[in-house]
């Protein structure tokens, strides 16, 4: 049976899948952790996330080489790419890269503006106007590419070459085939400075916030095979020449591909770093403080997206380290996660009145918003509780952004679909999430969906399936 090649440019992994098709069976994973990072710690401390690209590109090859291993090659039909959908980096007309990629946990656009009150975020949303944005699926945020653009701009640290913006997953692919920068609707929606309606660059917006002179990247259909491997390429990857690559798709659909079966009744929560929660519909419609993002096809996806998730966990297991370091003469690199999820599964539903506001590092709607602990007593101070309290806190917040989409006329989903290591690894999570929605929760048997989605992606652009029945092949624990 033919075999498809995913590939996910995660912020701590980067994962290489290969699946046979049309049986849906995984055939091989790798993954590798993504030290791509160039942050320097004072740049750090001011909120910058940046990342060598190239560093990245080469880390990909390797996850794809180490999978590749696994199987016969020659067999291998199409390879998919997806990752983070917001950030960027400038390339030049021969590919090099200008400047970092510069990611999506970067605070740059919610500094204040020299000798203003305004953050870059807020003159965006003056320049656009009133419902400047409406079109855009999304509101401006610090990290996304028009953000960042912007920032660029106003700082006249735009290349002075002609350069063009690329997401990370779309450089991954122009590495691969020499092609010049291509992105799809998935991708392109994330920036901020897309139609998500007509599917193109939006010139009216991009012009009222002076960045003509940005050269954007073609936007073709999600899955469309190109170009194939150079030379280079595939023997970095271990692949034969020519093999078609798909232009990339972002990471939140690749991870819906990947995850849900029936997307008509379903509803997917992604927790990692930070958490989604997604469902389908088929047109598009505006939801308040929701996103809606293009779907794979013409259809689109609602998106309660916040930096609340794993990283609000891993936050308090560090606190965790950092008292048995200066109380108690631990070394402070144990792994307490389990011990964590154990303590905390013995305190009752509601944490006896407690309540977590996971948000430490700010919410997409507000970035000043900060995490705090309520309706503290004598009786639920305790370590058990405060663990129980933010993981009910997350579960939360994710149903509250559920129920906007359904007061906005979307027809409830009856069932819950789990994905993403923050769920994985956390069965306390998992079942919290699933009493919180009162719906049964299902995990894909696969533990890498992001990566599945593209590689099932590449198989519908390379005509070996249909996009209906690549989500049929999805399988449950």
């Amino acid at each position: 049976m033919p075999l498809f090649m995913g590939i996910d440019m995660g912020t701590t992994n980067i994962a290489a899948l290969i699946v046979e098709i049309p049986s849906g069976d995984v055939r091989a994973v790798s993954v590798v952790p993504n030290d791509s990072e160039i942050t320097g710690e004072e740049d750090r401390l001011r909120g910058r996330s940046e990342w060598d690209a190239e560093r990245a590109a080469e880390l990909a090859f390797k996850a794809a080489a180490e999978a590749a291993a696994r199987v016969d090659p020659q067999m291998i039909r199409g390879i998919g790419v997806t990752g983070q959908m917001h950030g960027v980096v400038l390339v030049s007309e021969d590919g090099r890269p200008l400047t970092p990629f510069i990611g999506w946990q970067d605070k740059r656009c919610d500094e204040k503006m020299p000798g203003s009150d305004r953050t870059y975020i807020d003159y965006m949303i003056e320049l656009a106007g009133r419902d400047g944005f409406r079109r855009e699926g999304c509101r401006p945020a610090t990290g996304y590419m028009g953000s960042t653009l912007f920032w660029l701009k106003e700082n006249d640290a735009l290349p002075d070459e002609p350069a063009t913006p690329c997401f990370l997953p779309d450089y991954i692919v122009m590495r691969m085939t020499g092609h010049k920068p291509i992105t799809d609707p998935t991708n392109a929606g994330s920036s901020g400075i897309f139609d998500v309606v007509s599917r193109r660059w939006d010139s009216s917006l991009i012009g009222r916030l002076g960045l003509q002179r940005v050269h954007l990247p073609e936007v073709r259909r999600s899955g469309e095979v190109i170009g194939g491997l150079t030379a280079e390429a595939s023997k970095k990857m271990g692949l034969p020449c020519g093999v078609p690559v798909s232009v990339a798709c972002g990471d939140n659909q690749a991870s819906f591909l990947g995850s849900v079966s029936d997307r008509r009744s379903s509803l997917l929560v992604n927790i990692g770093t930070g958490g989604q929660v997604s469902l389908w519909v088929p047109e598009y419609i505006e939801v308040r403080d929701v996103e809606t993002r293009c779907y794979l096809d013409e259809s689109y996806l609602l998106v309660g997206a916040d930096t609340c998730g794993g990283g609000s966990y891993a936050l308090l297991h560090r606190f965790f380290l950092n008292v048995g370091r200066v109380f108690f003469g631990a070394k402070g690199d144990e792994i307490l996660y389990e011990r964590m999820m154990s303590c905390a599964s013995k305190v009752p539903p509601g944490a006896d009145g407690l309540r977590c506001e996971p948000f430490f590092s700010g919410s997409r709607l507000d970035p000043h918003r900060r995490a705090a602990w309520l309706g503290m007593s004598e009786s639920n101070f305790t370590a058990a509780h405060m663990i129980r309290a933010l993981l009910e806190g997350i579960a939360d917040h994710f149903r509250a952004l559920y129920e906007v989409m359904i007061k906005s006329g979307v027809s409830p989903r009856r069932c819950l679909v789990g994905s993403g290591n923050g769920i994985r690894r956390n069965a306390l999570l998992a079942e919290i999430l699933s009493a919180v929605f009162n719906m049964p929760i299902k995990i894909p048997l696969n533990r890498e969906e992001a990566a599945l989605g593209s590689a099932l992606l590449a198989a519908v652009g390379c005509g070996e399936i249909s996009l209906e029945e690549a989500s049929k092949l999805i399988k449950y624990e």
